[in-house]
């Protein structure tokens, strides 16, 4: 008892710094080989990874002024050889190994497994795109296989319950991890689509290393989905892990939260898009029943009672009888008119003989002195137009001692300047006619002699 009291008490830090000191005292260091797994890779360019073998494993840093000395392109499953330190974490009391430098060792053997069944079932036809089947839009009920303690089961039920609370879910519960998990998955897959109780399944557990996620690379569970008669979606893992499950699912999702998602409706959304189908709906049926409302009451006012409609009807003859008793007074009024009329003109076209007999009377007794008058007038007009026409007449002026001198070509000569001498001439007398020709000028005698000589014959 005493010894325990002399024993001085250590914080937790100083005690992984102590182990530290130890191992990096006690243990040089040396090569060590493994296969790497859950390899990250994080953004200041550090690697941290586990080594592991068929029995143990260890955590591992390399960070990055020596890792990117590594000439190629680390992966997980890739077979390595470090050449290490051994020590503790302080920070966190964890054992690890600061990596100096790497070389590749070959693959590991899970990963060439791995690859060697994905290229088998590959061949097979169990990746085919047009095997997949597709998804229902708004399932009756949704199955989850894994385990009742998994991680992934709560982040399931959590996304279900906010999308699609109204939607059971059954679970089939099967362990994710280990040598016997792969019979029982399966067995879980066969069991659902017996009871045939939910539209689509998922596959789900949460993210670890590959020997973590083994059971779902099994080969006989790899045919059980491919047969299974129920869509299943797998989301296994991290979003970075790849399983045969994944390949061989009808959907892949990225993780259980994913898987939750695609095969349930969003609620919200769903209930955001019934508000806007109910709000269409409504302002469809208030169009439809606006117009029917304005006929209601259009028809309302129309309709009348029996002894209305009788009342107006009788109005309605009474208009008509009295229209066609004015119209047939109307008719015969204007045919008496017509008929006076008739008469009227009838008598106007019926002759007045004594009337027209005496008008003839005095139309004889009219007609002789008035053709009587008619005769002297026109005997005295013409006897005045004789005398006009004989006090014009050119040869009465010959007559009275008067000549018409004329040029050869018939011009009559008006003065002397028309002719030259020697120019032939005729005269006209009043009874004949003379030629003569042009001598020299006579002095011009102004006026004409008051008295013609006298002819023989005057």
């Amino acid at each position: 008892m005493t010894n325990e009291l002399s024993v001085a008490v250590v914080p937790v830090s100083m005690l992984n710094q102590r182990v530290a000191d130890l191992l990096a005292g006690q243990l040089p260091p040396m090569w060590v080989s493994g296969e790497v797994s859950n390899l990250t890779r994080a953004a200041s360019g550090h690697w941290y990874f586990v080594l592991k073998d068929e029995h143990a494993q260890v955590r591992c840093v390399m960070f990055r002024h020596k890792a990117q000395y590594v000439a190629w392109p680390v992966s997980n499953g890739d077979k390595v050889e470090l050449y290490a330190s051994a020590g503790l974490y302080a920070a966190r009391g964890e054992f690890q190994l600061g990596v100096d430098s790497m070389r590749q060792a070959g693959r590991g053997a899970l990963f060439a497994a791995y690859e060697a069944l994905k290229q088998r079932l590959q061949a097979a036809g169990l990746f085919d795109p047009d095997s997949k089947r597709a998804l229902p839009a708004h399932p009756a009920a949704i199955g989850v296989i894994t385990s009742p303690q998994a991680a992934a089961l709560r982040d399931v039920l959590t996304a279900l319950r906010r999308r699609a609370p109204h939607i059971p879910v059954i679970l089939y519960p099967a362990p994710v991890q280990g040598d016997g998990a792969a019979p029982l998955l399966r067995r879980a897959i066969e069991q659902a689509n017996d009871r045939a109780e939910v539209s689509v399944l998922i596959l789900c557990r949460g993210g670890g290393s590959i020997e973590d996620l083994w059971a779902f690379n099994d080969e006989a569970l790899a045919h059980a989905i491919a047969a299974s008669r129920i869509p299943l979606v797998s989301g296994v893992g991290h979003e970075t892990d790849f399983t045969i499950a994944d390949f061989v699912a009808d959907v892949r999702a990225a993780t259980p939260t994913a898987a939750a998602e695609l095969v349930s409706p969003d609620g919200l959304a769903m209930r955001q898009h019934l508000g806007q189908l109910q709000r269409r709906l409504q302002r469809a049926v208030a169009r439809q029943l606006e117009p029917r409302m304005q006929q209601l009451d259009y028809l309302a006012r129309r309709l009348l009672h029996p002894g209305q409609r009788i009342a107006q009807q009788q109005a309605v003859l009474q208009q008509w009888q009295q229209r066609w008793q004015r119209a047939g007074s109307q008719l015969l009024q204007q045919r008496q008119h017509r008929l006076q009329q008739l008469r009227w003109r009838w008598q106007a076209c019926r002759p007045d003989l004594p009337r027209l007999a005496h008008r003839l009377s005095q139309l004889q007794s009219r007609l002789g002195p008035s053709l009587q008058r008619q005769l002297q007038n026109h005997a005295h007009r013409l006897n005045t137009l004789a005398a006009r026409l004989q006090a014009l007449d050119p040869t009465a002026v010959l007559a009275r001692g008067y000549s018409l001198v004329t040029t050869a070509n018939g011009q009559v000569v008006r003065q002397p300047g028309q002719v030259r001498t020697g120019d032939a001439l005729l005269i006209q007398l009043a009874e004949g006619q003379l030629q003569a020709r042009v001598s020299p000028p006579a002095p011009q005698q102004q006026t004409l002699p008051l008295e013609l000589p006298k002819t023989d014959g005057a």
